[in-house]
């Protein structure tokens, strides 16, 4: 029997306590115990990047982290990211260069796109794609990706898009 440990976190700004199993990983528990299923369990082994959520500001895989660990820390899903307006002129870019095609990795490559967007406003082409590599996507082979990360890195530096 698995034991259950009362938990309390912050999701998308919201404070939830829940009783959780403790060998629940955190993508599980978002998708199944809040109905946030953004974060996507590919692989269930941190290669793909599909379960990429926020916690305390950094990018980590959902699917790598157990529920529990994440009491008492802030949890950003990419339907926060998208509800607060944080990444609408990333997901304006993807759009507009093809960049999401079947979806099932889009909202991992947005987490870290966004994380790159903030950590590395003057990224080159190199850096974006060595920054994405982490994030395995089938559909589109990265160039949509990388040319879309370009222009957002372009226009909120105040340059061309």
């Amino acid at each position: 029997m698995d034991k259950t440990l009362l938990t309390t976190l912050t999701v998308n700004g919201k404070t939830v306590t829940r009783r959780i199993p403790a060998r629940q990983h955190l993508s599980d528990f978002l998708r199944d115990e809040l109905g946030l299923t953004g974060a996507h369990t590919g692989c269930e082994h941190g290669v793909c990047g599909a379960c990429t959520v926020r916690v305390d500001g950094m990018t980590v895989r959902g699917c790598l982290m157990l529920a529990v660990q994440a009491n008492g820390r802030k949890v950003d899903t990419i339907e926060g990211l998208s509800d607060s307006g944080e990444i609408a002129d990333l997901q304006g870019a993807f759009h507009r260069h093809n960049a999401l095609q079947c979806g099932f990795c889009t909202p991992g490559m947005l987490m870290s796109a966004q994380e790159l967007l903030s950590s590395r406003p003057d990224a080159t082409r190199d850096e974006i794609r060595a920054h994405m590599a982490g994030n395995y996507c089938r559909c589109t082979g990265y160039h949509a990706i990388v040319d879309a990360l370009e222009e957002v890195l372009a226009s909120r530096r105040g340059g061309p898009k």
